[in-house]
């Protein structure tokens, strides 16, 4: 079973079987006049809206207004600064969190995600979060959470640790013939019965 054209399919449910690229994705909301911006999951949220209510833009979710008028771009920072609800990762801050680590200070997702999630506390808190967070590297099991919507390095991941020995060409391989069949939710997720997979 190969995956139908988009004009072909007639539910959000159907259209939820299958892996798009976001590049396809965008060209559908083109065609279908929706908003065609946005991260991967929202324009796939934004197509099974339409397809299940007759072509209309879903509504868009209100987000809660920052509190905080800290201007985080220009303002003066010192380890006292309190970490505030409109917290900006701008070069302001990255200067400032360089001058207290040194250039092997990254912003990298799990840091930002613990800043963003840590209104009130200080950016000497933020250092210390920082240098715990790059102490994990040392435990060889260490492995950084992949994020959702790149299933192909999940894929990868799990298909290597899976099968010592093989190489990232076989990953690629079982993940491009893998990611043409249909699913319960639209995830391409390693299974062990993928190494039975064949080109058609």
């Amino acid at each position: 079973m190969s995956r139908p054209e988009f004009e072909d399919i007639k539910s959000g449910k159907e259209f939820n079987k299958w892996y798009w690229l976001k590049e396809e994705m965008v060209e559908i909301c083109k065609r279908a006049n929706l908003p065609c911006t946005g991260r991967k999951f929202d324009l796939r949220d934004r197509i099974i809206f339409a397809l299940d209510n007759d072509g209309k833009i879903k509504p868009k979710q209100k987000k809660a207004k920052a509190k905080s008028k800290f201007n985080w771009a220009k303002s003066e920072l010192t380890l006292e600064t309190k970490i505030t609800d409109n917290v900006s990762f701008g070069p302001n801050f990255r200067i400032f969190m360089t001058s207290q680590i040194g250039n092997k200070f990254l912003c990298h997702s799990d840091f930002m995600d613990w800043v963003k999630s840590n209104c009130g506390k200080t950016l000497d808190d933020a250092v210390n979060k920082w240098y715990e967070l790059e102490e994990r590297k040392k435990d060889p099991n260490f492995k950084r959470k992949i994020a959702d919507n790149n299933m192909l390095a999940q894929y990868t991941r799990d298909f290597l640790a899976e099968n010592k020995g093989r190489t990232m060409k076989e990953a690629n391989k079982y993940w491009l013939l893998k990611k043409q069949l249909p699913t319960e939710d639209g995830f391409v997720r390693y299974e062990k019965s993928d190494l039975g997979l064949k080109e058609k």
